[in-house]
Protein backbone atom coordinates (compact mmCIF):
# COMPACT_ATOMS: atom_id res chain seq x y z
CA UNK A 1 0.00 0.00 0.00
CA UNK A 2 1.58 2.98 -1.15
CA UNK A 3 2.26 5.97 1.53
CA UNK A 4 -0.79 8.63 2.47
CA UNK A 5 -0.56 11.75 0.86
CA UNK A 6 0.42 14.70 3.62
CA UNK A 7 -1.43 17.36 3.30
CA UNK A 8 -1.22 20.81 5.36
CA UNK A 9 -4.62 23.04 5.04
CA UNK A 10 -3.97 26.36 6.58
CA UNK A 11 -6.84 28.56 7.17
CA UNK A 12 -7.77 30.46 9.73
CA UNK A 13 -11.75 30.09 9.32
CA UNK A 14 -12.78 27.01 11.09
CA UNK A 15 -15.69 26.63 9.11
CA UNK A 16 -13.42 26.16 5.76
CA UNK A 17 -10.96 24.40 7.41
CA UNK A 18 -13.49 21.67 8.32
CA UNK A 19 -15.17 21.43 5.03
CA UNK A 20 -11.53 20.57 3.32
CA UNK A 21 -10.35 18.37 5.50
CA UNK A 22 -13.79 16.19 4.85
CA UNK A 23 -13.34 16.10 1.53
CA UNK A 24 -10.09 15.05 1.78
CA UNK A 25 -10.30 12.70 4.25
CA UNK A 26 -13.04 10.92 2.35
CA UNK A 27 -11.76 11.50 -0.98
CA UNK A 28 -11.21 7.28 -2.67
CA UNK A 29 -8.71 8.89 -5.21
CA UNK A 30 -5.51 8.64 -2.27
CA UNK A 31 -5.42 8.31 1.10
CA UNK A 32 -4.86 11.29 3.02
CA UNK A 33 -3.22 12.35 6.06
CA UNK A 34 -4.18 15.88 6.71
CA UNK A 35 -3.08 18.60 9.34
CA UNK A 36 -4.36 21.86 10.02
CA UNK A 37 -3.13 25.34 10.62
CA UNK A 38 -5.60 27.53 11.89
CA UNK A 39 -3.53 30.13 13.48
CA UNK A 40 -1.29 31.69 10.96
CA UNK A 41 1.71 33.08 12.73
CA UNK A 42 2.58 29.08 13.43
CA UNK A 43 2.28 28.62 9.80
CA UNK A 44 6.16 28.73 9.19
CA UNK A 45 7.06 26.65 12.31
CA UNK A 46 4.00 23.89 11.50
CA UNK A 47 5.27 23.39 8.18
CA UNK A 48 8.69 22.85 9.62
CA UNK A 49 7.66 19.83 11.51
CA UNK A 50 4.76 18.32 9.25
CA UNK A 51 6.87 18.25 6.09
CA UNK A 52 3.66 18.04 3.99
CA UNK A 53 3.62 17.09 0.33
CA UNK A 54 1.10 19.47 -0.25
CA UNK A 55 -0.27 22.68 0.95
CA UNK A 56 -3.40 24.37 0.71
CA UNK A 57 -3.73 27.96 1.68
CA UNK A 58 -5.78 31.04 0.65
CA UNK A 59 -2.97 32.96 -1.04
CA UNK A 60 -4.98 35.91 0.96
CA UNK A 61 -3.60 34.58 4.70
CA UNK A 62 -0.17 34.49 3.00
CA UNK A 63 0.43 38.01 4.15
CA UNK A 64 3.85 39.33 3.55
CA UNK A 65 5.20 35.57 3.17
CA UNK A 66 5.71 34.87 -0.82
CA UNK A 67 5.93 31.32 -1.66
CA UNK A 68 9.50 30.47 -2.40
CA UNK A 69 10.53 32.40 1.19
CA UNK A 70 8.01 30.12 2.85
CA UNK A 71 8.91 26.85 1.43
CA UNK A 72 12.87 28.20 2.24
CA UNK A 73 12.59 28.81 5.76
CA UNK A 74 10.03 26.03 6.27
CA UNK A 75 12.72 23.64 4.69
CA UNK A 76 10.27 21.96 2.16
CA UNK A 77 11.56 23.33 -0.82
CA UNK A 78 9.57 20.64 -2.65
CA UNK A 79 6.35 21.20 -0.86
CA UNK A 80 3.27 21.47 -3.45
CA UNK A 81 1.58 24.38 -3.44
CA UNK A 82 -2.29 25.05 -3.75
CA UNK A 83 -4.36 28.13 -4.13
CA UNK A 84 -7.46 28.23 -2.06
CA UNK A 85 -9.84 30.81 -4.15
CA UNK A 86 -12.46 32.10 -2.01
CA UNK A 87 -12.99 34.88 -3.91
CA UNK A 88 -11.69 36.88 -6.77
CA UNK A 89 -7.90 36.82 -7.53
CA UNK A 90 -5.93 38.14 -10.18
CA UNK A 91 -3.83 35.36 -12.08
CA UNK A 92 -0.71 37.30 -11.13
CA UNK A 93 -1.31 36.44 -7.77
CA UNK A 94 -1.93 32.34 -9.12
CA UNK A 95 0.91 32.02 -11.39
CA UNK A 96 3.28 31.18 -8.32
CA UNK A 97 1.47 28.20 -7.12
CA UNK A 98 0.77 24.35 -8.32
CA UNK A 99 -3.12 23.87 -8.52
CA UNK A 100 -6.18 26.10 -7.69
CA UNK A 101 -9.01 25.04 -6.20
CA UNK A 102 -12.40 27.24 -5.38
CA UNK A 103 -14.80 27.07 -2.55
CA UNK A 104 -17.33 26.22 -5.51
CA UNK A 105 -15.19 22.81 -6.37
CA UNK A 106 -17.43 19.94 -5.84
CA UNK A 107 -15.50 17.16 -3.87
CA UNK A 108 -14.50 14.80 -7.03
CA UNK A 109 -13.31 17.70 -8.98
CA UNK A 110 -10.95 18.69 -5.97
CA UNK A 111 -9.51 15.30 -5.42
CA UNK A 112 -8.82 15.06 -9.20
CA UNK A 113 -7.04 17.97 -9.33
CA UNK A 114 -4.44 16.99 -6.48
CA UNK A 115 -4.33 13.44 -7.54
CA UNK A 116 -2.84 14.77 -10.55
CA UNK A 117 -0.67 17.28 -9.21
CA UNK A 118 1.17 14.69 -6.83
CA UNK A 119 0.57 11.68 -9.10
CA UNK A 120 4.55 12.03 -10.47
CA UNK A 121 6.44 8.96 -11.84
CA UNK A 122 9.10 7.84 -9.25
CA UNK A 123 11.62 8.36 -12.42
CA UNK A 124 10.53 11.30 -12.79
CA UNK A 125 11.62 12.18 -9.47
CA UNK A 126 14.46 10.55 -9.40
CA UNK A 127 15.72 12.09 -12.80
CA UNK A 128 15.30 15.32 -11.23
CA UNK A 129 17.71 14.65 -8.41
CA UNK A 130 20.73 14.05 -10.61
CA UNK A 131 23.52 16.46 -11.52
CA UNK A 132 24.12 17.61 -15.48
CA UNK A 133 27.24 15.76 -14.83
CA UNK A 134 25.78 12.01 -13.16
CA UNK A 135 23.78 12.47 -16.78
CA UNK A 136 26.56 12.88 -18.99
CA UNK A 137 28.23 9.41 -16.76
CA UNK A 138 25.00 7.31 -17.58
CA UNK A 139 24.74 8.42 -21.34
CA UNK A 140 28.16 7.13 -21.66
CA UNK A 141 27.89 3.77 -19.35
CA UNK A 142 25.21 2.57 -21.61
CA UNK A 143 27.24 3.35 -24.38
CA UNK A 144 29.72 0.94 -23.73
CA UNK A 145 32.27 3.08 -22.20
CA UNK A 146 34.82 1.27 -19.89
CA UNK A 147 35.72 3.90 -16.51
CA UNK A 148 38.81 4.73 -18.22
CA UNK A 149 37.19 6.39 -21.30
CA UNK A 150 34.40 7.91 -19.98
CA UNK A 151 37.76 9.77 -17.21
CA UNK A 152 38.84 10.62 -20.65
CA UNK A 153 36.02 12.72 -22.30
CA UNK A 154 34.83 14.13 -19.08
CA UNK A 155 38.21 15.39 -18.21
CA UNK A 156 37.77 13.89 -14.80
CA UNK A 157 39.48 10.98 -12.39
CA UNK A 158 38.83 7.39 -13.04
CA UNK A 159 37.98 7.83 -9.43
CA UNK A 160 35.61 10.63 -9.65
CA UNK A 161 33.68 8.08 -12.07
CA UNK A 162 33.60 5.60 -9.71
CA UNK A 163 32.18 8.59 -7.37
CA UNK A 164 29.90 9.00 -9.83
CA UNK A 165 28.60 5.60 -10.63
CA UNK A 166 28.17 4.71 -6.84
CA UNK A 167 26.04 8.21 -6.51
CA UNK A 168 23.38 7.33 -9.85
CA UNK A 169 22.98 3.78 -8.28
CA UNK A 170 22.13 5.28 -5.06
CA UNK A 171 19.65 7.61 -6.75
CA UNK A 172 17.86 5.67 -8.97
CA UNK A 173 18.00 2.88 -7.16
CA UNK A 174 19.36 0.53 -10.86
CA UNK A 175 22.46 -1.56 -10.39
CA UNK A 176 22.14 -3.07 -13.82
CA UNK A 177 23.65 -1.62 -17.24
CA UNK A 178 20.76 -3.21 -18.47
CA UNK A 179 17.86 -1.25 -16.03
CA UNK A 180 20.47 2.05 -16.67
CA UNK A 181 20.03 1.69 -20.34
CA UNK A 182 16.22 1.08 -20.44
CA UNK A 183 16.44 4.81 -17.79
CA UNK A 184 18.58 6.56 -20.13
CA UNK A 185 16.29 6.24 -23.20
CA UNK A 186 12.85 6.66 -21.39
CA UNK A 187 14.62 10.16 -20.05
CA UNK A 188 16.12 10.68 -22.97
CA UNK A 189 19.56 10.87 -22.24
CA UNK A 190 20.83 8.90 -25.19
CA UNK A 191 19.34 8.56 -28.44
CA UNK A 192 18.77 4.64 -29.24
CA UNK A 193 20.95 4.69 -32.23
CA UNK A 194 23.85 5.69 -29.70
CA UNK A 195 23.51 2.60 -28.39
CA UNK A 196 22.36 0.50 -31.12
CA UNK A 197 25.66 -1.01 -31.97
CA UNK A 198 26.87 -1.39 -28.11
CA UNK A 199 27.00 -4.01 -26.07
CA UNK A 200 27.09 -3.10 -22.11
CA UNK A 201 28.79 -5.16 -20.15
CA UNK A 202 28.84 -4.64 -15.87
CA UNK A 203 32.70 -4.01 -14.87
CA UNK A 204 34.71 -5.21 -12.51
Amino acid sequence: MSAPLKITVAEPSVIIRSGIIAVLEHSEKFRAEVYEVGDMEQLKAALNWQQPDVLMINPASLGSFSLPQLKREAGNPEMKCVAVQLAFLDQGTLKSYDETISIYDDAETIANKLFKLTKEPDCDRRHESLSGREKEVIACVVQGMTNKQIADKLFISTHTVITHRRNIASKLGIHSPAGLTIYAIVNKLVELDDIRESVVEPEN
